[in-house]
């Protein structure tokens, strides 16, 4: 058995790098910023906040909410289980990735070779609680409890592997195919099994990133944690008091290619601090930061930019905040310390939960092709003065390409993962998307 993979991997990777090289091809990305890089671009390079002011999911209780107010591909003649807003966000950023796809195709890379793996912490909860509501409706008119469901109740829509199983459907591919769910980390992970399973020759290339979409569960239930700002949220601020919640979708294609953007550095770390609560002296962060840096080979002082998983909880960013100055204000590669610029980008969209990471991926990836930095939203006025001071960005820092960025996500249970995204020349040698 393994001869045989090997052989496969072999035959269908000439041409390719074979060595540790991991491109993330240009991303498919539905936020509520838009779905069209040039729209999300321009809100990230300004901090322009795309959040609006509802109720939907809280009634009597006005929120900032991250909704995807995007045309989403329709989902009327797909098989009943796979039809849910998650999937339609995933098969609207599916559809950028067409010039991606067909390269593949091209290459001859058999479906059999393209993995599919993704994060999420919904899936197509939103359409049973519809179901639900309707349910109730129904017996409260005297309708038997056994017959009142809607006829067009699926639960298998609600599934946490429908999210892979759609895309591998819309895609044909039919490789490995999985979905994760690890709270806010799990598009992270996504990228970083994704490139796992080129390392270890199972794939080509493979469909990774997430999705995560509103509903009352989840707006209800962070609500029950008072995790949830009434106003808009302030990452680093002193009045910061909770998160703002969103939606989003977002997939780039992974392979074995040099040149690009390619994810350099993976580390992980699970502290088991407490089931909701970040560990306060950040030690589980640091250690996923630390990982990644050793994971792509380099020191502190190498990373430009850092994309702060920045909540604006006060817990998460005290200890943030406290992991990075102790990890980049000391850098025995240089004279002096030399700390990275950071933002947080989750101020413009909303937390969107599990499509946070590869979400936050995607924006780093942006930054790396465009040379710019995603800028602060909370005013420097109103930053909080008791956390480590950072180097935030803001409109009167100097722009210098970014060439390394670090993207964080850290979720419930000490749940830790820090990507390293790099910025290369293409070698002209290997095959490119």
């Amino acid at each position: 058995m393994t001869e045989s993979v090997a052989t496969v991997a072999t035959a269908t990777t000439k041409g390719r790098d074979t060595g540790n090289a991991c491109r993330l091809s240009r991303p498919g990305i539905v936020c509520p910023l838009g779905a069209d890089h040039g729209l999300i671009s321009s809100a990230l390079f300004s901090a322009s906040r795309g959040l609006r002011v509802s109720d939907d999911f809280s009634p009597g209780t006005p929120l900032s909410l991250g909704r995807v107010t995007a045309r989403l591909v329709d989902d009327s003649d797909w098989p009943a289980p796979l039809r849910s807003r998650n999937n339609r966000l995933l098969a609207t950023a599916l559809e950028q990735l067409a010039p991606e796809l067909e390269a593949l195709k091209r290459q001859g890379i058999a479906p059999e070779r393209i993995g599919v793996v993704l994060g999420t912490s919904t899936s197509g909860i939103g359409e049973t609680e519809a179901a639900m509501d309707a349910q109730r409706a129904a017996v409260a008119q005297g309708t038997p409890s056994a017959d009142s469901w809607p006829q067009s109740f699926e639960y298998r829509r609600q599934e946490l592997g429908a999210p892979a199983e759609c895309v591998a459907w819309l895609s044909g591919a039919r490789g490995p195919i999985y979905t994760l769910s690890t709270a806010c980390t799990s598009s992270a992970k996504a990228l970083a099994s994704a490139r796992r399973l080129l390392a270890s020759g199972q794939c080509d290339a493979v469909i990774a990133g997430g999705a995560d979409s509103l509903c009352h569960m989840t707006v209800k239930g962070f609500m029950s944690l008072e995790a949830v700002s009434r106003k808009q949220s302030q990452p680093l601020g002193a009045e910061r008091d909770g998160i703002n919640l969103g939606e989003a979708a977002v997939l780039f294609v992974v392979t074995p290619e040099r040149g690009g953007v390619q994810l350099t550095g993976v580390g992980e770390s699970s502290d088991a601090h407490h089931i909701s609560a970040p560990c306060p002296d950040g030690s589980g962060a640091e250690a996923a930061m630390r990982g990644a840096l050793a994971s792509a080979g380099r020191a502190p002082g190498e990373i430009d930019y850092i994309n702060l998983h920045g909540t604006a909880t006060p817990l998460n960013d005290a200890m943030e905040s406290l992991a990075i100055s102790r990890l980049f204000g000391t850098d025995a590669d240089a004279d002096e310390p030399r700390l990275p610029a950071v933002s947080s980008t989750k101020a413009l969209t909303g937390h969107t939960l599990g499509a946070c990471g590869a979400l936050e991926a995607a924006f780093c990836w942006l930054a790396l092709e465009h040379g710019r930095l995603p800028l602060h939203a909370t005013p420097r006025e109103a930053l909080d003065p008791a956390l480590p001071a950072l180097n935030i960005v803001y409109r009167d820092r100097p722009e210098t390409p970014p060439l390394r960025v670090m993207s964080n996500a850290f979720a419930f249970g000490g749940n830790n993962i820090s990507l390293v995204l790099e910025r290369h020349t293409t070698d002209p040698e290997s095959s490119a998307c």
